[in-house]
């Protein structure tokens, strides 16, 4: 089949019969093939959203979060970031770009700002991230005229943070799973804040936090529901 033949039904079979999300890539091939008049105007739906299927379990999560407050034995940068994620769920991204700019500490509390607003932190967890802050950082020579921005993160290369696989694998190794944690908490996040505030805070786009809501409410709900049928079921004493 020509280019030119290249139909909307043909776009919609493609995609119909899809395996893989890969497929909805085909959309910057489009993009380029009608800004030269090769096709005609083609719409590519967005790729599927799907729930989250792996949350950590919250008779896990809090043992765990409690782990990287107290336990000296792990990395400070491991219980700093593992804190962050099983607290506030930011993108790994996110967590690896995180300066000490993003930090305020005042003579009480210490906050960290992901969003629009600061979060307030956990005493522990400020500290940990104030001996991060003050760490001296390498940094190679020709970067010392135009210095770039410190990390709490830093990277092997100098100048550079932890690459978002670094992170994920560091927080792996140490039995902190990224992914599930993240998830538990942007669920607990959810399910006590209006999506507006959620994404303030969290610094994710409002869309994804209205998700996030929905998502969490639909759960609690069912799990309110199950707790209630199991009451009814069981004999008073």
């Amino acid at each position: 089949m020509a280019l030119a033949d290249l139909a909307q039904e043909h776009i919609d079979d493609w995609i119909t019969g899809a395996t893989s999300q890969r497929r909805y890539l085909i959309r910057y091939f489009l993009k380029w093939t009608t800004s030269r008049r090769l096709t005609g105007e083609l719409t590519v739906p967005s790729i599927p959203r799907q729930e989250p299927q792996n949350l950590l379990d919250e008779d896990d999560r809090w043992p765990l979060l409690q782990r990287c407050l107290t336990d000296d034995v792990l990395p400070t940068d491991v219980r700093a970031a593992g804190a962050i994620t099983l607290l506030f769920g930011p993108s790994t991204e996110r967590l690896c770009h995180l300066t000490p700019e993003h930090l305020k500490f005042g003579d009480t509390h210490a906050h960290l700002v992901l969003g629009r607003h600061p979060v307030l932190l956990p005493p522990r967890l400020a500290e940990l991230l104030r001996h991060l802050a003050e760490q001296p950082q390498l940094r190679p020579q020709l970067s010392r005229v135009h210095a770039g921005p410190r990390w709490l993160f830093p990277g092997m290369v100098p100048g550079k943070p932890i690459s978002t696989h670094g992170m994920t694998q560091r927080l792996n190794r140490h039995g902190i799973p990224v992914r599930t944690a993240r998830n538990a908490a942007l669920a607990a996040l959810a399910a006590d804040l209006p999506s507006p505030i959620l994404a303030d805070v969290t610094g994710m786009h409002r869309h994804t936090a209205l998700r996030w809501v929905a998502y969490a409410r639909r759960d609690w709900a069912e799990y309110l529901a199950a707790r209630a049928a199991d009451d009814e079921e069981t004999p008073p004493l």
